[in-house]
């Protein structure tokens, strides 16, 4: 446990790590999802090490999975609740950010999120508002939740790459456009990538294209 999220970890390939990977997964689903991605990405990130929590509640649709908010339409729960619940589960995230930064001495500026679905929406709402800058963040099928509150609560602003499938028909395709265009005018340095053919998922190519951005924001390239 960390701050009131059960975590999963990978160490660096190296024994020692100069940089951290943080991965959050996506409705429904679970730490250990995303945390099988460090296999290919830890060769060519040898001194990062990789953490993936759990959600903090079991999914209304999946119990053996978590959730980070529900999900209105796809669970039937209300508004109110998921606003409410995804407020608590950015505060989680900021938490345990605070304390994995504070654990391995590394400065926030070695930190990366890494996000899936409702993973990359908790983390395109959390590194904008933190007051140190984050390395940079990598967003899979995600959208920007509240767009016209970026701007005036934006208070670092890290390099943001969206990746996501032409072919997705979970979170729609448009959504990466609109999440790249708000960024953008928010005064973002915004990195984007097709998957094309691609659903709700990530693709190889989406993933070397990942991997580049990441290496680059550590300055590892």
């Amino acid at each position: 446990m960390s701050q009131g999220l059960t975590l999963h970890r990978r160490a660096a390939r190296s024994g020692t790590a100069t940089s951290l990977v943080v991965f959050l997964h996506g409705y429904g689903a679970n730490g250990e999802d995303l945390l099988g991605l460090a296999d290919p990405l830890a060769p060519h990130l040898p001194d990062t090490a990789f953490v993936a929590p759990d959600a903090p509640d079991p999914c209304i649709n999946n119990p053996i999975g978590f959730q980070w908010a529900p999900v209105p339409w796809l669970d039937g729960s209300d508004e109110v609740r998921a606003a409410a619940d995804f407020a608590r589960s950015a505060d989680l995230v900021n938490a345990m950010l605070d304390g994995l930064i504070a654990e391995t001495g590394l400065g926030p500026d070695k930190v990366i999120l890494f996000g899936f679905s409702q993973g990359t929406m908790l983390a395109l709402h959390v590194a904008p508002r933190r007051t140190e800058q984050l390395a940079g963040v990598a967003g899979f099928s995600g959208r920007l939740m509240v767009p016209d509150r970026l701007a005036a609560e934006a208070v670092s602003k890290p390099p943001v790459l969206l990746v996501h499938g032409d072919a997705d028909d979970v979170v729609p395709f448009p959504s990466m456009g609109e999440a790249g265009r708000v960024l953008q005018e928010a005064g973002f340095t915004v990195y984007g990538h097709v998957m094309h053919g691609t659903g709700h998922g990530i693709a190889p190519d989406g993933l070397g294209v990942a991997l580049t951005f990441m290496r680059e924001c550590l300055g590892t390239a």
